[in-house]
């Protein structure tokens, strides 16, 4: 009898799922192995060899991959993430990649309001995991508005309070668009003053740069103001959908390496994320029209657009615009419903019978009317071919670039990224190897903006784990039919919670906002 209750009381407890037998990508660079991954709650309680305890549910993943959830360090999930219904927010288009996390507030656009927010997206419910940046667009414009001037000092002060604001409520640190108007208004020195605040609790500096290209600075005098940045701030800073784009750009991928790796050389924290696609996305407007035009918003512009000679001005920067983009046959149109939809620049041109330049101003004026109707954003998506292969391929097997969606609708990154990269990059062309490609959407991921027990499979940390038919896992969508949901994911697990089962979702919300602890710098 008492060897009976001492094996009763060594026995492992029992898990609620283990999933046995399938090639274990743990999150780090190590090598794969066959194993088991066993569930507890939102935990992972064992990854081994072989799991000690039995289960309320075992999974056979014999021929599968298991690896942590995949994190997309860059996304534009908004419209699912707050939509009303549940279904919706179940945000699909991620699950189906395999991805449990989601970074949001990205480009400059985050709410200074994060407790507010975070409190009501937790109320709502989401399918994934959502960490927030607060935004240094969302916050100069509402100190400045859309203007093209500097703040005196009580607006800065204002600025930098409500850094101070989103980062003591749990931002994971400071984003930029610096590209976008009004944020391209600002001079670096005004940067920097308010990222310091971001910078003292602990905050990444995350930036679409201001230049990936020759718009204004040029690409390279933009990778130069961004490390100096980070220099002058004292933080670690991060390029977003790090390129060179344009006709004007290409084959410099790597004189944008020599700079970062001389600024990690000394000591400099830096980083990056990639999507696997030679197009990228945007805006007609944000793509074609120059940024003193658009300076004191959309009222502003129409009366510059109505203004002959300021219409000839902004229609001679246009052309130089375009061409940098490769012209208007490398622009395609791809918001959806209107009959330019899935057309390029040139060819809606031909069918209005229009100069390029003039077609585009056309969807711009529609976008404005549909904004004062209150229909924010419409029809001007477009997809613009501009980068060169060689240059994806170079930045992607560098060690500190990690992968990326900057999924926005439109764009068959949205829905296809993390399998596009597996399929395009390591299997038809291994130009990374599968436990690269893992390591840098999970666990590297993880640990550049610091997002604890996340990313990696041990025991203790959050159950957030995928289980991939290596065979299977493909992107369904294009540039032609950007919303297909992705296929080869089999299970998905988000705090432990079945998120997908058997390759669908179950509509579960398991998600949380991850917030950062409360800085010891804040009052």
């Amino acid at each position: 009898m008492a060897t009976a209750l001492q094996a009763a009381a060594a026995a492992p407890e029992p898990a609620d799922v283990v999933i046995r037998g399938g090639t274990v990508h743990d999150g780090s660079a190590g090598a794969p192995y066959v194993g088991d991954v066993a569930i507890k709650g939102d935990r992972i309680v064992y990854v081994g060899t072989r799991a000690p305890m039995a289960a309320a549910r075992t999974i056979d993943a014999s021929g599968m991959i298991v690896t942590p959830g995949f994190i997309d360090p860059h996304t534009h999930a908004d419209g699912f993430l707050r939509a009303p219904d549940a279904a919706t927010r179940v945000n699909a288009a991620w699950l189906y990649q395999g991805v449990t996390s989601v970074m949001i507030g990205v480009d400059g656009g985050g709410t200074p309001d994060v407790g507010d927010d975070a409190r009501k997206l937790t109320a709502s419910g989401v399918g994934t995991n959502i960490v927030p940046f607060v935004g240094f667009g969302a916050v100069r414009q509402r100190v400045l508005g859309q203007a093209a001037r500097a703040p005196d000092a009580a607006e800065l002060a204002r600025m930098q309070g409500l850094v101070v604001k989103a980062m003591c409520e749990g931002a994971t640190g400071l984003s930029t668009g610096l590209f976008y108007a009004p944020q391209s208004f600002a001079r670096t020195e005004e940067v920097i003053t308010v990222a310091r605040e971001a910078a003292k609790r602990g905050g990444l500096y995350d930036t679409h740069q201001r230049d990936e290209s020759s718009y204004s600075i040029g690409l390279l005098g933009s990778v130069r103001e961004v490390l100096a940045i980070g220099r002058d701030a004292g933080m670690p800073v991060h390029f977003a959908h790090i390129k060179a784009l344009g006709v004007d750009l290409q084959g410099q991928a790597s004189a944008i390496i020599t700079l970062i790796e001389t600024a990690r050389a000394q000591g400099q924290a830096v980083t990056a994320d990639q999507y696997p696609w030679l197009a990228s996305g945007t805006s007609i407007d944000a793509a074609l029209l120059p940024r003193w035009a658009v300076d004191g918003g959309d009222a502003a512009l129409l009366n510059r657009l109505d203004d002959p000679p300021m219409l000839a001005r902004i229609r001679a920067d246009m052309a130089d615009n375009m061409r940098r983009r490769g012209g208007a046959a490398s622009l395609l149109l791809i918001s959806d419903g209107f009959e330019w939809t899935g057309k390029t620049l040139e060819k809606q041109a031909q069918d209005w019978q229009l100069d390029p330049r003039d077609a585009a101003l056309r969807i711009i004026r529609d976008s404005l009317s549909g904004r004062a109707a209150g229909r924010q954003g419409r029809g001007t998506g477009v997809a613009s071919f501009n980068m060169a292969q060689a240059d994806v391929d170079l930045l992607m097997q560098q060690p500190w670039v990690v992968t990326s969606s900057d999924g926005s609708d439109g764009h068959p990154r949205m829905f296809a990224s993390f399998p596009e990269k597996y399929q395009r990059y390591v299997k038809e062309r291994p130009v990374i190897t599968r436990t690269d490609f893992i390591h840098r959407s999970t666990g590297r991921t993880a640990d550049i903006y610091k997002l604890a027990g996340r990313g990696y499979l041990r025991p203790g940390y959050y159950a957030d784990v995928a289980v991939i038919d290596p065979e299977k896992f493909m992107p369904r969508a294009d540039y032609l039919k950007p919303r297909e949901l992705s296929d080869g994911v089999m299970h998905l697990f988000v705090n432990g919670t079945a998120a997908l089962a058997d390759g669908k979702a179950t509509g579960a919300l398991p998600g949380r906002v991850l917030l950062r602890p409360t800085p010891a710098e804040c009052p």
